[in-house]
């Protein structure tokens, strides 16, 4: 991509806003990536909108990010623009009716917080969740009973052709690790939660016995992205993954987690290729013994290697 284009960037952007030529892997849980030929990082609204319309204009491709904790990026990159909605996009406000508003860049882990700290129960599910609160919605995440869908009230979005518009719980489309949100290219801008008022003692221990659970459980000790499939109707992939003899499979330095064969894990150095390679190998492997087609949980976008 011609190099002059790109740097006209900065005819909308701060030039501390701008990375050029950035590694993925420094913007990804996983810890996998080529680089981007751009990353950046907008402060508001206008700006993500001034982005946006510059690489329209100029025919860029772009693509939207939050902490990168559900994505796979290819080993040769990402052409075009990344947009990471992140802390410089994370402001939160409570209000008087046990709601809390937050832009879309903000970690949920954060949001828990500060509801625990105005005693609001709801969050506590989602207080493990290494994800901005954005991307949380857009695939309506869950652990533990909760989903996003039980705690929000409307959702402020941008469509692909520069509209803004607010949208109740019930028209966000929300399902099974999906929202209105994947389904038509929007970006999540601000979220409006509602929670209920809640006793601080409570709060806190049902946080701390999901993390005790999460941390018994889950591979945190190494870089992932999460659970790697979704859950099929009437099975789990972690134990369907586990009865095919698969707890340990390695492909290069990715490996399905011992201690819990949902997650694909990187041991070291594992590259795009390994994780699809492997799980590739994983899908057929089930499907064979049981029939069952396994369905990726986790995002790709980029550039990878065939």
């Amino acid at each position: 991509m011609e190099g002059d284009i790109l740097g006209s960037i900065r005819e909308v952007l701060n030039e501390e806003q701008i990375f050029f030529d950035e590694p993925m892997k420094k913007h990804t849980t996983f810890r996998i990536g080529g680089n981007a030929d751009v990353l950046v990082k907008p402060t508001s609204i206008a700006e993500i909108e001034a982005v946006i319309a510059w690489c329209d204009e100029h025919a860029i491709p772009y693509y939207v990010i939050g902490n990168g904790s559900n994505l796979l990026v290819g080993d040769d990159g990402i052409r075009g623009v990344v947009i990471q909605i992140g802390s410089e996009f994370s402001g939160i406000e409570v209000g008087e009716d046990e709601t809390i508003w937050v832009q879309a860049g903000c970690m949920l882990s954060k949001v828990a917080n500060v509801a625990l700290e105005h005693s609001l129960k709801g969050m506590e599910f989602a207080a493990g969740i290494p994800g901005t609160i954005g991307g949380a919605v857009m695939m309506n995440a869950g652990a533990y009973g909760g989903e996003m869908k039980d705690i929000i009230e409307c959702v402020t979005l941008l469509s692909p052709d520069g509209k803004i518009q607010i949208l109740p719980e019930d028209q966000m489309e929300f399902g099974y690790r999906e929202s209105i949100v994947s389904k038509m290219n929007y970006i999540v801008l601000e979220v409006k939660l509602q929670l209920q008022a809640g006793e601080a003692e409570e709060i806190v221990a049902k946080m701390k016995e999901l993390n005790e659970a999460r941390r018994e459980k889950q591979p945190l000790e190494f870089p992932s992205a999460g659970s790697t499939f979704k859950r099929p109707e009437g099975h789990f992939a972690g134990k369907l993954i586990m009865d095919a003899g698969l707890a340990g499979y390695r492909v290069g330095g990715a490996q399905v987690s011992e201690k819990h064969c949902g997650f694909v894990i990187n041991r070291g150095e594992a590259t795009a290729k390994d994780v699809v390679t492997l799980m590739n190998d994983v899908v057929s492997r089930v499907e064979e013994q049981f029939q069952v087609t396994l369905e990726p949980e986790v995002r790709r976008i980029g550039e990878f290697v065939s």
